[in-house]
C-alpha cells in the first residue's frame, strides 16, 4: 500500500537526540505531542517533508517520542543532514482510509531544497519568496500546489526559478513557518500531477 500525506501539519516535533548508525544511517529521536500508545513501529511519519519510518517509540516525562533512521540519500538531498538537537520539525502522520484530504496528495519523497530569499510580514499573513533548483522550476506554476517542509501551499507568483507563497496566520501558528527568516532552507516536494503532466508531454514529444 502506498503511503500518502496531505500536507496538513498536526504537530510540531523536536529533535532530542542524534546518533550515527551503521551503513550511513543516522538515528533521530523526535519528541512529539502524539499519544505514545498510538504510534506503531513501522508507521510512516512525514518529518518536515521526508517520509520516515518509526523504528522505536516511548515516553519521556510528559511527552512521547519516536525514533527514525535517515538514510544517506535522505541526509544528502534534504535538510535532514543539518538537523540537530533542538531542531523543530513539522509532523504529519500518514493518511488513513476515511481521513479528510485537506491539502493535496503528498508522497513524502522530497525533490530538493528551496531557499527562502525574502519574507514580508503583512497585516493578515506573510509573503515568502523562494528560489528552487532549475530542474524543479518547470514543475511550479501559479495557483498550483507545492509542499514546503511538509506543508501544503498554493503557489502565488512564479518568475523563472523564483516563486512566492502567502502564509495565513493559522499556518504560521501551527507550523515552524513563524520562525523562518531569509536564508532558511526548506524541503520541497513538487505537485505529483505536475510531474505526471511533464512526463506525458515529454513522451508525446518523442518520435515513435
Amino acid at each position: 500500500m502506498t503511503v500518502v500525506f496531505t500536507g496538513i501539519i498536526n504537530d510540531i516535533g523536536e529533535v532530542v537526540e542524534v546518533g550515527e548508525e551503521a551503513d550511513g544511517l543516522r538515528r533521530l529521536n523526535i519528541a512529539c505531542g502524539y499519544d505514545a500508545d498510538t504510534i506503531d513501529i513501522g508507521a510512516s511519519i512525514a518529518c518536515s517533508g521526508p517520509c520516515l519510518t518509526v523504528v522505536a517509540c516511548g515516553r519521556a516525562g510528559n511527552r512521547a517520542w519516536f525514533a527514525v533512521d535517515a538514510a544517506a540519500e535522505t541526509l544528502q538531498v534534504t535538510t535532514a543532514g543539518a538537523w540537530r538537537r533542538g531542531t523543530r520539525l513539522n509532523l504529519e502522520r500518514s493518511l488513513r482510509l476515511g481521513d479528510e484530504l485537506g491539502g493535496h496528495l503528498v508522497s513524502g519523497h522530497v525533490d530538493g531544497v528551496a531557499e527562502l530569499t525574502a519574507r514580508e510580514d503583512l497585516p493578515d499573513m506573510a509573503r515568502m519568496a523562494l528560489r528552487v533548483p532549475a530542474a524543479l522550476a518547470r514543475f511550479i506554476a501559479p495557483k498550483g500546489s507545492v509542499a514546503l517542509d511538509g506543508v501544503s501551499l498554493t503557489v502565488n507568483e512564479v518568475k523563472g526559478e523564483a516563486f512566492s507563497v502567502l502564509i495565513i496566520p493559522h499556518t504560521l501558528k501551527v507550523t515552524t513557518f513563524g520562525e523562518l527568516r531569509a536564508g532558511a532552507r526548506l524541503n520541497i516536494e513538487v505537485d505529483q500531477m505536475a510531474r505526471y503532466a511533464a512526463r506525458l508531454l515529454q513522451a508525446a514529444a518523442q518520435p515513435h
